[in-house]
C-alpha cells in the first residue's frame, strides 16, 4: 500500500467506512425490530415506534454512507487531478548567477587604527 496512489487508499478507506456504517446500522435496526416484537404485549403503540426507529435508523444510516462516499469521492478526484497537473507543469530551471567578484573586505577600525601608527 506504500506504492498506490493516494486517491486509491482514499477510495478504499471510505468503502471500509461505508461497509462499517451500514453494519452497524443493521445492528440497530435488527435491534430495534426485536424490541418492537417484543414491545407488542405491551401495546400496538409502543411496537410500531420501535418499527419507525428501525426504519429511520435504516434511512440515516444510508443518507450518510451516501454522503461519506459522494465526499470521500470528491476528495480523491481532487488529489488525482492535482498530482496529474503537477505532474504535467514543467518545472522551471534556476540559472546560476555568476558570483560577483569579492569585494576587498572593508577595514575595521582596529585595522584603521593600527595602519595610522604603523605610518
Amino acid at each position: 500500500m506504500a506504492d498506490a496512489d493516494l486517491d486509491v487508499v482514499i477510495r478504499q478507506l471510505a468503502r471500509q467506512l461505508h461497509t462499517g456504517l451500514m453494519t452497524r446500522a443493521k445492528e440497530r435496526r435488527d435491534r430495534f425490530n426485536s424490541l418492537a416484537a417484543k414491545g407488542k404485549g405491551k401495546g400496538k403503540e409502543t411496537g410500531e415506534r420501535f418499527k419507525m426507529m428501525a426504519k429511520a435508523t435504516m434511512e440515516q444510516a444510508a443518507a450518510a454512507a451516501k454522503r461519506l462516499q459522494m465526499s470521500a469521492d470528491n476528495v480523491a478526484d481532487s488529489y488525482a487531478r492535482a498530482m496529474r497537473l503537477a505532474a504535467s507543469t514543467p518545472v522551471a530551471v534556476k540559472v546560476e548567477k555568476k558570483a560577483k567578484e569579492e569585494k576587498p573586505a572593508k577595514k575595521t577600525k582596529a585595522k584603521k587604527a593600527k595602519a595610522k601608527k604603523t605610518k
